[in-house]
This record gives structure tokens, sequence and C-alpha cells, in this order.
């Protein structure tokens, strides 16, 4: 019953938005939207992380927009993590992931509103941007999109159920307002089930965990080989993805060190962590790179602790790069 009065309260919502365009504001340069349907751990953050990259490829000049989800320093107006040369805020003030998209991302900006309209002014006027990206946007409709993507996974067709009980924002027919559906897992497998939802494109999401690096100032590749004994430490939404990631990839994960999603770590944190580690005999700590921009404040030095980069792509890659170009074109031929 509650499922279905919050599924058709998100349904009236959007509904009500897209009957009234004067609601919404635009933006001079063209938005991408980047959201999901279900809440966390979707791979919404590693997926504008790859955009921001491809975009700056093509020559243009990404700016991230982004809430700043669980920042303790809730800032008014807009926080600028970072301009196109370099990190201008902490986590307390960016939030986590942002800061992380900050420093992974050299030439792309970054900035944290409430607003993000607002936002997104001010990173045409004063910072030049070209092109938006919207993290976590679909479900931020008072902002114009001109490409709309939305992150699934076969989790979310199995239990299509809304919240409270279920885990999706929106009842699952909403993916056909949406240009395109990135599938977390095998896109051929889902795809006559997502096309009968209504979705009109299908990219697939590949992900892969890069060598770990050290957690220092310099990011130094870290010697923790695969087949070594580690300690999996996360505050994510999904750390037993973590975990699988880790053993597929051939560590022997002896123990797992979990928190909640953008815990704030402590000095007394880590030294469970370490105390963990020596009961586990694991030779090596790993976390994850969201995890690490929280840890970096409060990790004494020397920690052996590394972070393990996730990266991912949209497939198949050039079609997916050629596909949102020409998008992109078309938009700002009839802007």
């Amino acid at each position: 019953m509650l499922n279905a009065l919050y599924g058709e309260i998100a349904r009236r919502r959007r509904e009500w938005y897209e009957r009234r365009p004067d609601a919404r504001r635009r933006l001079a340069k063209p938005v991408v939207s980047v959201g999901n349907l279900a809440v966390g751990g979707s791979g919404k953050t590693p997926t504008v992380a790859h955009l921001a990259t491809l975009l700056v490829g093509a020559g243009e000049r990404p700016a991230i927009l982004s809430r700043g989800y669980a920042r303790a320093d809730k800032a008014d107006g807009v926080v600028v993590v970072r301009d196109r040369d370099r990190v201008l805020a902490d986590v307390a003030r960016a939030g986590d992931e942002p800061l992380m998209l900050a420093r992974r991302l050299s030439g792309v900006i970054v900035l944290v509103a409430t607003d993000r309209h607002l936002a997104g002014v001010l990173a045409e006027r004063q910072f030049g941007a070209t092109v938006h990206l919207l993290d976590d946007g679909f479900q931020h409709m008072m902002l114009e999109r001109d490409v709309d993507l939305v992150l699934v996974d076969a989790r979310d067709l199995d239990d299509p159920r809304t919240l409270p009980s279920g885990r999706l924002r929106e009842p699952m027919e909403t993916i056909a307002r949406a240009d395109a559906v990135v599938v977390s897992g095998d896109a051929e497998a889902l795809r006559g089930r997502l096309a009968a939802r209504g979705a009109r494109q299908v990219f697939q999401l590949a992900r892969r965990l890069d060598p770990p690096r050290a957690c220092g100032g310099t990011d130094a590749p870290a010697p923790i080989a695969p087949g070594a004994r580690v300690l999996a430490v996360s505050g994510i939404a999904r750390p037993q993805r973590f975990a699988a990631d880790l053993k597929a990839a051939g560590w022997i994960v002896v123990g797992e060190c979990v928190f909640r999603d953008h815990h704030p770590y402590s000095r007394a944190d880590v030294a469970r962590v370490l105390k963990q580690a020596g009961t586990d005999r694991a030779e090596a700590i790993l976390t994850t790179e969201k995890d690490l921009v929280r840890l970096l404040p409060v990790m004494p030095d020397g920690a052996p602790i590394a972070w393990v980069p996730l990266a991912v792509s949209l497939e198949p890659a050039s079609a997916f790069r050629a596909w949102l170009l020409e998008r992109l074109q078309v938009r700002r031929a009839h802007r």
C-alpha cells in the first residue's frame, strides 16, 4: 500500500513538472544529467567522471553540478570545489563525492550548491563552462536538461518496488522519460525487459579496478599485487560489491570493515581498522576512492592503507561517444 502511494506521488510530481515548462529553469549551455531510479550504489559518480573525461577529450569545458550530499559544512550559495586548475575545498565543504571528482579530474570545474541552476550560471560566467554534468539529476526536475541518462541494474528489474519497502525512487516505467538507459550488468540479457518498460536506447556500464594507489599526497602506485591478503574497508552504499570486486581481481579478502555510506571517519575508526587488519593477519588494507577523501584528514602517517581506483566506461564506447556528441550538437542547433 505505502509503496503504491509513494510511486503515485513520484509519478504525479514528474508529470507536474512536465506540464509546466515555466517551473523548470534552463542554463545557457547544454546539461547532461546522470541519475538513477534506485537509492545508492549505482555507479553514478564514476559515470560522471567518465563523461567528464570524454567531454574534455572532445574539446569541451565541463562543469559538474552537485548538491554535495552529506557534507558537514552546508555553506550558503555555491561552493567552488575545483576550478579548472586546482582543488579549492575540503571534504567538509564539498562532500565526499564532489571532492573525489575534483581530485581525479584535471581541467574540470566542480561546483556544489543546493541551487544547481545558480551553480551552472556561475560555471558559465566565471569559468567558461561549455557543458554541464548534473550529478544525481534524474529526479532534479527544477533544472532543464538536454540529455538524460538513467542507471539501472538487474536488481531494479527483479524487484521493482518503490520506497519505502523497495529501492526505487520512482516506478520502473519512468525510464521511458530518459534519453538512454545505462545498464550495470549484461545489457543484452536485459535489453528486452528494458524495452518492455519503455527504454529507448541502452548502453552497458563496464567496471574495472585499477592498481592500488598509496594514500599519501602523491597517490603513487602501492606495491600490493593480486594474491595478497587484504582487509577491505568501505563506507559506501554497496560495500559487498567492493569486496566482491577485490576478490574477482585476485586479492584474498581476509576480512571486511564496513561503515555506513558517507561515514565521517575519526582517528578511533582508523585505529579500529588497523587493529582488525592485525587480527585478520592482512598484508594490506584496501579502501575505495570515495572513502579515501574522508580518511585522509584523520589517517596517521605511514598507515598501511591504499585506495583502489574504480574506472568505468559506457559500451560500446565508440557508439556511446558518437551518440552523446551528436545529441549535444543537435540540442545546440535548436537552442
